[in-house]
């Protein structure tokens, strides 16, 4: 077994190892969500954390991890003689991003259930979980059917597992710890809402704390036996002071004074629900035990805010996570005093609020392997002149200034016609492993979802040779049959923008970018996948390759610059390109390109044929693509129709994109395909 990176080696990240330590103390703290960019020592600090977790007594042989001293009644492996239990480390399990739903909730063997009544039943992940840490890497890619497991399983702290009639039950609370590079994409807000507490990583700037991130990493590369050696004394420091919290946690006091400083934060912030108000609680009680108090003091309720609200303030996924200092300060001032504690939160009892695991502390990490850089970067200003007397700016010829993005709306819904196999999500149709039944077939490797109905029928034929005798159906497993769902999957929605000076006026790429920005949202609230290409000048950039974070493509959009020539056949020719590279990341998943443009097409020889010979290539493959009309103005010449007709799609206007507007944008996209 490999030997974990020590948790106090880490340098610097005091937020982070302060969350993770509370929720060793009090795990009803409800888990930690750490985001930041790659190579800060999130996995490293996560997984050094079950080093210093207490051991836990478990009953002997049971799978589940039973507690000896209150066993569950309703645990698969029950009911449990008392007396034989044994002592083992706190488990921390990782949850793989493309692990399967068997996996993580455990298998129910289905032919000897239908055929012996028999529940043979092999825990999964979460029963492995039960009383330790279950991490998920990268948990805001996580697929949307085990997101809703976590979900479930977070909320009544058990998992059921549900198959054609068949129930089992376990026990399954857990410490929930996730990592995510927010450029990759955002968290579902109900899971986001799971975790009790998040925190904001990124590696130090200083060069000394820098160096002393590499010093010890390849001191603990070289010998990780004897790095860790070294560091054995404050390991188990900060272990004995974990289990010393646990001891005086339960005779900590929150008075009314810090209820009602939590409550007032809660409010003051507009946060949603309740939940804030209860994690707040349990965080600042476990902050005042780790301190060594028994008394919760202001400056506990303002450590508890700064860990539990920021990630239960966003409104939607443009806004940036957060909390005003100032402001919760005020709050605390406002509703402090009571309780013997003023606002300042000073009060009766010494204490440390910083774990301090080891030395070199600062905003520094461990660095992780995953340092690649990330794709093209933000289009560069290219002088060139603008078109049809449009005004530029005197920042230089031919570019203006970015517009600000008008308020956005609710779109109509763009979907790609046909039925895919794509990743689950919730725009276009698809056979997916959740969803309506459609039809059975032969189960492909293991079987997941039975049908029934059409195991019986493949069975009964057969039940007189095979000497059936008694009431049950003799089931073998060329009988079974996999259900067959249709569902909805997410799509590669790649945006083709028109940044050039025909589309420069500042209140017509103001609508332009509030339209752009709303089929963002749209996109996020589908599971999709965005990219972006602008063309301006004399080429085409991707200002952003496919990703999960429509909020990077929001910001990419909002600092686009406008101005110069409108080489659209370049703009094309580069969304082809993108889109053969990502065929072969992901075959599955099927892609949609809105090109938004007014159609016209200037500079180099003939543009006009080379965009419509660029077009062609989109129809002949079949790729579904929408083209937002940006024309306006009492003439119009109706080239994005024409640039439509040649993709093999559809055009809209501003207008006709959103919801309230027409009846069924879908039936038109759709109907256009099938008459190409």
């Amino acid at each position: 077994m490999s030997t974990p990176f020590p948790f106090t080696a880490v340098v610097g990240q005091d937020d982070l190892r302060l969350a993770l330590l509370l929720n060793a103390v009090s795990p009803a703290v409800g888990g930690v969500l750490v985001r930041g960019e790659k190579g800060t020592a999130k996995s490293t600090a996560v997984r050094a954390l079950s080093a210093l977790m207490p051991q836990v007594d478990v009953v002997s042989g049971c799978r589940f991890s039973c507690d000896p001293d209150s066993p569950d009644p309703g645990c698969p492996d029950g009911p449990h003689e008392p007396g034989a239990f044994a002592s083992r480390p706190a488990r921390m399990v990782e949850l793989p991003v493309g692990a399967s739903e068997d996996r993580l909730v455990g298998a129910l063997d289905i032919e000897r259930a239908l055929a012996e009544g028999v529940k043979a039943f092999e825990p999964g992940l979460l029963a492995d979980a039960h009383r330790g840490i279950l991490y998920v890497d990268e948990v805001n890619l996580l697929h949307d059917h085990l997101v809703d497991l976590l979900l479930d399983a977070a909320a009544m702290g058990a998992s059921y597992v549900e198959r054609e009639g068949v129930s089992v039950r376990h026990a399954a609370r857990f410490l929930l710890v996730g990592t995510m590079n927010p450029e990759e994409g955002e968290l579902r807000p109900q899971l986001l809402d799971r975790f009790g507490l998040t925190v904001e990583v990124a590696a130090s700037r200083e060069p000394d704390q820098r160096v002393e991130v590499v010093r010890r990493r390849l001191a603990y590369d070289d010998d990780p036996a004897g790095f860790a050696a070294r560091w054995a004394d404050e390991e188990a420091a900060v272990r004995a002071r974990i289990v010393a919290a646990r001891e005086l946690l339960p005779s900590v006091r929150l008075g009314d004074g810090a209820l009602r400083q939590i409550a007032a934060t809660c409010a003051a912030f507009e946060v949603d629900g309740m939940r804030a108000d209860i994690v707040m609680a349990r965080t600042a009680t476990a902050l005042a035990a780790w301190a060594g108090r028994t008394e919760v003091l202001a400056e506990d309720v303002r450590q508890a805010a700064l860990l539990a609200l920021p990630h239960r303030r966003r409104r939607n996924p443009f806004d940036a996570p957060g909390l005003d200092e100032d402001k919760l300060d005020e709050t605390l001032e406002e509703f402090g005093g009571s309780d013997g504690q003023d606002g300042n939160g000073d009060g009766d009892g010494d204490g440390d609020d910083d774990p301090d695991p080891g030395p070199g502390g600062g905003p520094g990490g461990q660095p992780e392997p995953d340092d690649a850089p990330q794709g093209d970067g933000d289009a560069a200003a290219r002088p060139e002149a603008g078109e049809g007397g449009e005004p530029q700016s005197s920042g230089g010829a031919g570019e203006q200034s970015p517009a600000r993005a008008a308020e956005p709306f609710r779109t109509k819904v763009l979907s790609v016609p046909g039925l895919g196999e794509g990743a689950a999500g919730r725009r276009s149709r698809a056979r997916t492993e959740h969803g309506r039944t459609i039809g059975a077939r032969r189960p492909r490797g293991a079987l997941t979802k039975l049908h029934l109905a059409a195991t019986v029928q493949a069975a009964a034929p057969h039940q007189r040779a095979r000497g059936r005798s008694g009431p049950g159906l003799v089931v073998r497993r060329d009988d079974l049959r996999q259900a067959s769902r249709e569902g909805r999957e997410g799509n590669l929605v790649l945006f083709v923008v028109d940044a050039s000076g025909s589309m420069a006026a500042r209140q017509r790429m103001s609508a332009v970018k509030g339209a752009v920005l709303s089929l963002l949202l749209d996109a996020y609230q589908r599971r999709d996948k965005v990219g972006l290409v602008t063309f301006r000048g004399s080429a085409a950039d991707v200002a952003l390759p496919p990703t999960s974070s429509v909020d990077a493509a929001a910001v990419r959009l909002e600092s686009l610059p406008t101005g110069g020539r409108t080489p659209l056949a370049a703009g094309l020719l580069k969304a082809h390109e993108v889109l053969r590279v990502e065929r072969l990341r992901d075959p599955a998943r099927r892609a949609l390109v809105v090109v938004v443009t007014d159609g016209r097409a200037t500079g180099g020889p003939e543009p006009v044929a080379l965009a419509g010979r660029a077009a062609r290539l989109f129809a002949a493959e079949g790729t579904a693509c929408v083209v937002v009309d940006c024309e306006s103005g009492p003439v119009r010449l109706g080239l994005a129709g024409q640039l439509a007709g040649e993709l093999g799609g559809t055009a809209v206007t501003l207008d006709e994109l959103r919801a309230d507007s027409i009846a069924s944008l879908v039936k038109d996209v759709q109907g256009s395909r099938r008459a190409a």
